[in-house]
Protein backbone atom coordinates (compact mmCIF):
# COMPACT_ATOMS: atom_id res chain seq x y z
CA UNK A 1 0.00 0.00 0.00
CA UNK A 2 2.45 2.63 -0.93
CA UNK A 3 2.13 6.34 -0.55
CA UNK A 4 4.18 7.10 -3.50
CA UNK A 5 2.48 9.44 -5.63
CA UNK A 6 4.51 8.45 -9.00
CA UNK A 7 3.86 4.89 -8.25
CA UNK A 8 0.16 5.66 -7.65
CA UNK A 9 -0.11 7.72 -10.98
CA UNK A 10 -0.44 4.38 -13.05
CA UNK A 11 -3.43 3.31 -10.30
CA UNK A 12 -5.04 6.72 -11.43
CA UNK A 13 -4.82 6.36 -15.05
CA UNK A 14 -5.78 3.07 -15.03
CA UNK A 15 -8.83 3.86 -12.35
CA UNK A 16 -9.97 6.50 -15.03
CA UNK A 17 -9.40 4.33 -18.03
CA UNK A 18 -11.92 2.08 -16.18
CA UNK A 19 -14.21 5.44 -15.47
CA UNK A 20 -14.32 6.61 -18.72
CA UNK A 21 -15.46 3.19 -20.38
CA UNK A 22 -18.34 3.54 -18.34
CA UNK A 23 -19.33 7.19 -18.92
CA UNK A 24 -18.84 6.01 -22.55
CA UNK A 25 -21.86 3.99 -22.94
CA UNK A 26 -23.61 6.17 -21.29
CA UNK A 27 -26.82 7.88 -23.56
CA UNK A 28 -29.21 10.89 -22.70
CA UNK A 29 -31.23 8.61 -20.03
CA UNK A 30 -28.87 7.55 -18.28
CA UNK A 31 -26.72 11.09 -16.94
CA UNK A 32 -30.22 12.27 -15.16
CA UNK A 33 -30.67 8.96 -13.25
CA UNK A 34 -30.23 8.85 -9.49
CA UNK A 35 -26.66 7.79 -8.40
CA UNK A 36 -26.42 6.28 -4.88
CA UNK A 37 -25.61 9.86 -3.32
CA UNK A 38 -28.84 11.64 -2.07
CA UNK A 39 -29.87 14.19 -4.13
CA UNK A 40 -27.28 13.60 -6.93
CA UNK A 41 -27.91 12.89 -10.70
CA UNK A 42 -24.78 10.61 -12.08
CA UNK A 43 -24.90 14.03 -14.26
CA UNK A 44 -23.51 15.71 -10.92
CA UNK A 45 -21.26 13.10 -10.04
CA UNK A 46 -19.61 13.40 -13.21
CA UNK A 47 -19.12 16.84 -13.29
CA UNK A 48 -18.01 16.96 -9.37
CA UNK A 49 -15.09 14.23 -10.83
CA UNK A 50 -14.01 16.98 -13.17
CA UNK A 51 -14.33 19.47 -10.97
CA UNK A 52 -12.63 17.52 -8.62
CA UNK A 53 -9.67 16.74 -11.08
CA UNK A 54 -8.98 20.66 -11.20
CA UNK A 55 -9.14 21.26 -8.05
CA UNK A 56 -6.10 19.09 -7.32
CA UNK A 57 -4.40 20.79 -10.10
CA UNK A 58 -4.65 23.72 -8.19
CA UNK A 59 -3.39 22.10 -5.40
CA UNK A 60 -0.19 20.67 -7.23
CA UNK A 61 0.08 24.16 -9.31
CA UNK A 62 0.41 25.59 -4.85
CA UNK A 63 2.89 23.05 -4.28
CA UNK A 64 4.58 23.38 -7.11
CA UNK A 65 4.92 27.08 -6.87
CA UNK A 66 4.82 27.86 -3.65
CA UNK A 67 1.08 29.80 -4.23
CA UNK A 68 -1.96 29.70 -1.93
CA UNK A 69 -4.16 28.22 -4.86
CA UNK A 70 -6.95 26.77 -3.23
CA UNK A 71 -8.44 23.82 -4.09
CA UNK A 72 -12.05 25.64 -5.38
CA UNK A 73 -12.69 29.47 -5.02
CA UNK A 74 -14.77 28.65 -2.35
CA UNK A 75 -17.76 25.94 -0.69
CA UNK A 76 -20.43 27.73 -2.90
CA UNK A 77 -18.85 28.33 -6.04
CA UNK A 78 -17.80 24.19 -5.78
CA UNK A 79 -21.34 23.36 -5.38
CA UNK A 80 -22.63 25.95 -8.09
CA UNK A 81 -20.25 24.60 -10.66
CA UNK A 82 -21.31 21.04 -10.33
CA UNK A 83 -25.23 21.91 -10.32
CA UNK A 84 -24.51 24.47 -13.25
CA UNK A 85 -22.47 21.05 -15.11
CA UNK A 86 -25.23 18.30 -13.70
CA UNK A 87 -27.49 18.36 -17.13
CA UNK A 88 -24.39 18.31 -19.65
CA UNK A 89 -25.59 15.83 -22.55
CA UNK A 90 -23.10 12.64 -22.37
CA UNK A 91 -20.68 14.10 -24.62
CA UNK A 92 -19.84 16.97 -22.62
CA UNK A 93 -19.81 15.33 -19.41
CA UNK A 94 -17.16 12.28 -21.15
CA UNK A 95 -15.15 15.21 -22.78
CA UNK A 96 -15.17 17.55 -19.36
CA UNK A 97 -14.32 14.07 -17.69
CA UNK A 98 -11.62 13.08 -20.20
CA UNK A 99 -9.76 16.54 -20.16
CA UNK A 100 -9.48 17.45 -16.70
CA UNK A 101 -7.90 14.13 -15.71
CA UNK A 102 -5.42 14.91 -18.56
CA UNK A 103 -4.54 18.10 -16.93
CA UNK A 104 -4.08 16.49 -13.95
CA UNK A 105 -2.04 13.99 -15.19
CA UNK A 106 -0.11 17.08 -16.55
CA UNK A 107 0.15 18.90 -13.66
CA UNK A 108 1.41 15.37 -11.58
CA UNK A 109 4.19 15.43 -15.04
CA UNK A 110 5.31 18.86 -13.96
CA UNK A 111 5.72 17.76 -10.12
CA UNK A 112 9.41 18.72 -9.05
CA UNK A 113 10.84 15.98 -6.50
CA UNK A 114 11.03 18.77 -4.09
CA UNK A 115 7.17 19.72 -4.54
CA UNK A 116 5.52 16.63 -2.94
CA UNK A 117 6.82 17.38 0.64
CA UNK A 118 5.13 20.96 0.52
CA UNK A 119 1.91 21.36 2.52
CA UNK A 120 -0.92 22.72 1.05
CA UNK A 121 -4.71 23.59 2.42
CA UNK A 122 -7.40 21.15 1.11
CA UNK A 123 -11.22 21.46 2.28
CA UNK A 124 -10.21 19.36 5.40
CA UNK A 125 -7.35 20.69 6.42
CA UNK A 126 -3.41 20.48 5.62
CA UNK A 127 -2.29 17.63 3.69
CA UNK A 128 1.09 17.08 2.65
CA UNK A 129 1.13 17.58 -1.72
CA UNK A 130 2.60 13.22 -1.87
CA UNK A 131 -0.82 12.53 -0.62
CA UNK A 132 -2.79 14.19 -3.46
CA UNK A 133 -2.39 11.72 -6.16
CA UNK A 134 -3.94 9.33 -3.10
CA UNK A 135 -6.59 11.43 -3.03
CA UNK A 136 -7.62 11.80 -6.65
CA UNK A 137 -7.48 7.91 -7.13
CA UNK A 138 -9.76 7.50 -3.41
CA UNK A 139 -12.40 9.83 -5.57
CA UNK A 140 -12.07 8.21 -8.89
CA UNK A 141 -12.45 4.89 -7.47
CA UNK A 142 -15.44 5.36 -5.16
CA UNK A 143 -17.28 7.76 -6.87
CA UNK A 144 -17.03 5.18 -10.07
CA UNK A 145 -19.19 3.09 -7.47
CA UNK A 146 -21.62 5.95 -6.86
CA UNK A 147 -22.64 6.34 -10.48
CA UNK A 148 -24.22 2.88 -10.08
CA UNK A 149 -24.03 1.65 -13.28
CA UNK A 150 -22.32 -1.79 -13.03
CA UNK A 151 -19.16 -0.53 -10.71
CA UNK A 152 -18.75 -2.27 -7.24
CA UNK A 153 -16.82 -2.09 -4.44
CA UNK A 154 -16.00 -5.70 -5.43
CA UNK A 155 -14.52 -4.25 -8.33
CA UNK A 156 -11.69 -2.16 -6.86
CA UNK A 157 -8.60 -3.52 -6.97
CA UNK A 158 -6.91 -5.14 -3.85
CA UNK A 159 -4.36 -2.69 -3.17
CA UNK A 160 -6.93 0.26 -3.41
CA UNK A 161 -9.45 -1.85 -1.25
CA UNK A 162 -6.98 -2.05 1.43
CA UNK A 163 -5.61 1.03 1.48
CA UNK A 164 -8.89 2.64 1.73
CA UNK A 165 -9.85 0.16 4.45
CA UNK A 166 -7.12 1.01 6.77
CA UNK A 167 -7.58 4.88 5.87
CA UNK A 168 -10.59 4.71 6.75
CA UNK A 169 -10.29 2.40 10.08
CA UNK A 170 -7.68 4.96 11.37
CA UNK A 171 -9.80 7.71 10.78
CA UNK A 172 -12.66 6.38 12.67
CA UNK A 173 -10.10 5.23 15.92
CA UNK A 174 -9.27 9.08 16.09
CA UNK A 175 -13.17 9.62 16.02
CA UNK A 176 -15.28 9.08 19.60
CA UNK A 177 -18.52 8.85 17.91
CA UNK A 178 -17.54 5.83 16.30
CA UNK A 179 -18.70 2.01 17.79
CA UNK A 180 -15.72 0.15 18.89
CA UNK A 181 -15.25 -2.72 16.77
CA UNK A 182 -13.02 -5.32 15.53
CA UNK A 183 -12.75 -5.68 11.75
CA UNK A 184 -11.33 -8.90 9.97
CA UNK A 185 -10.48 -9.30 6.52
CA UNK A 186 -8.83 -11.38 4.33
CA UNK A 187 -5.07 -10.97 2.65
CA UNK A 188 -1.94 -12.15 3.31
CA UNK A 189 -3.78 -13.97 5.82
CA UNK A 190 -6.01 -13.11 8.45
CA UNK A 191 -5.85 -9.37 9.34
CA UNK A 192 -7.57 -7.29 11.70
CA UNK A 193 -8.31 -3.17 12.68
CA UNK A 194 -9.71 -2.47 15.52
CA UNK A 195 -11.70 0.82 16.13
CA UNK A 196 -12.01 2.46 19.95
CA UNK A 197 -11.79 -0.05 22.89
CA UNK A 198 -11.67 -3.55 21.42
CA UNK A 199 -12.31 -5.33 25.03
CA UNK A 200 -16.63 -6.45 24.26
CA UNK A 201 -16.32 -4.71 20.72
CA UNK A 202 -18.23 -6.85 18.35
CA UNK A 203 -15.90 -8.46 15.20
CA UNK A 204 -17.28 -7.61 11.83
CA UNK A 205 -15.60 -9.92 8.68
CA UNK A 206 -15.95 -10.02 5.33
CA UNK A 207 -13.90 -9.23 2.25
CA UNK A 208 -11.75 -5.71 2.56
CA UNK A 209 -13.33 -4.25 -0.39
CA UNK A 210 -17.18 -5.06 1.27
CA UNK A 211 -15.57 -3.44 5.11
CA UNK A 212 -14.38 -0.53 3.35
CA UNK A 213 -17.50 -0.12 1.35
CA UNK A 214 -19.79 -0.62 4.46
CA UNK A 215 -17.80 2.23 6.41
CA UNK A 216 -17.89 4.83 3.80
CA UNK A 217 -21.62 4.54 3.37
CA UNK A 218 -21.80 2.54 0.09
CA UNK A 219 -23.19 -0.26 1.34
CA UNK A 220 -25.40 -1.85 3.92
CA UNK A 221 -22.88 -4.84 4.29
CA UNK A 222 -25.10 -7.71 3.52
CA UNK A 223 -22.32 -9.79 2.97
CA UNK A 224 -20.76 -9.36 6.37
CA UNK A 225 -20.38 -11.46 9.72
CA UNK A 226 -21.27 -10.17 12.98
CA UNK A 227 -19.64 -12.15 16.36
CA UNK A 228 -21.07 -12.48 18.28
CA UNK A 229 -24.81 -12.10 16.46
CA UNK A 230 -26.36 -9.09 16.34
CA UNK A 231 -26.58 -6.07 14.33
CA UNK A 232 -23.75 -4.33 12.72
CA UNK A 233 -22.94 -1.27 13.98
CA UNK A 234 -23.58 2.31 12.33
CA UNK A 235 -20.37 3.92 11.06
CA UNK A 236 -20.43 7.65 11.69
CA UNK A 237 -20.55 9.88 8.15
CA UNK A 238 -17.49 9.56 6.36
CA UNK A 239 -15.49 12.72 5.02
Amino acid sequence: MTTDPLLLTGEVEDATARLLRTVAAFDTADVPAASLLPGWTRGHVLTHLARNADGFVNLLTAARTGAPVPMYASPAARATDIEAGADRSPDDLFDDLRRSADRFAAAVAAMPAEGWTATVETPRGPRVAALLVWGRLREVEVHHVDLAAGYRPADWPEAFSHRLLHEVAADLADRPAAPPMVLRFAGSGCHELGIGEPDGAPTIAGPAPELAAWLIGRSAGEVLTVTPDGPLPTPPEWI
